[in-house]
């Protein structure tokens, strides 16, 4: 299906607010029915979402508290690319910052808008297999524990809605088809980040 051509006009744009990891955007704009307004976009750098499975088939997820929400979620790893990294090298330093892992292969699955209504954030899902843990790196704000599941109850909890935090979820059933055919010795010797 082709697109249809812009129905927006941005008169003006101007940065409103901006922390280290994120800024905010005020656009004046002409709506499709020649109104003028003003529309706030959060600006942020790409992310990734990993999906871990070890040797042994299990998935790897983090049990992390969010401040945001005041509240403890089931998460699969994940961050914010840094200036001048690619996909990969952001997903393999997560997947090592956050536990420990690395990761025999990584396969790219595919991407999505976080939240195309007010962010222009886009997430990357990888699967990485074969991923062998060690001690994780935390950043000082960030609490969370380690901990594995078989990959039927993983999918299970994303499915019933156990795992909260929306992108994890979508990244473990994005990856449900490829996790159905690995053999749990299917990777065996870890690459670097």
């Amino acid at each position: 299906m082709s697109q249809p051509s812009r129905p927006f006009q941005t008169l003006s744009s101007r940065i409103v607010w901006a922390c280290p990891w994120y800024r905010v955007r005020q656009d004046t704009i002409l709506t499709p029915d020649g109104r003028s307004g003003e529309y706030n976009v959060v600006e942020k750098a790409d992310a990734v979402w990993i999906v871990p499975v070890t040797p042994e088939g299990e998935i790897v997820m983090v049990y992390q508290y969010r401040y945001t929400i005041d509240t403890w979620c089931w998460e699969v790893p994940a961050g914010s690319l840094e200036a001048g990294q690619t996909l990969e090298e952001a997903a393999r330093l997560e997947l090592w910052q956050e536990v420990g892992g690395v990761a025999a292969q990584l396969e790219y699955v595919g991407r999505f808008y976080l939240a195309n209504g007010i962010c222009n954030e886009v997430g990357h899902i990888f699967l990485a297999t074969g991923v062998v843990l060690g001690e994780p790196r935390h950043e000082p704000a960030e609490v969370m524990s380690v901990h594995r599941h078989p990959a039927t109850k993983a999918l299970d909890m994303a499915r019933s809605g156990q795992i909260s935090d929306g992108p994890s979820a979508l990244a473990l059933l994005l990856c449900a088809e490829r996790l159905a055919t690995l053999q749990p010795e299917q990777a065996v010797r870890p690459g670097g980040f």
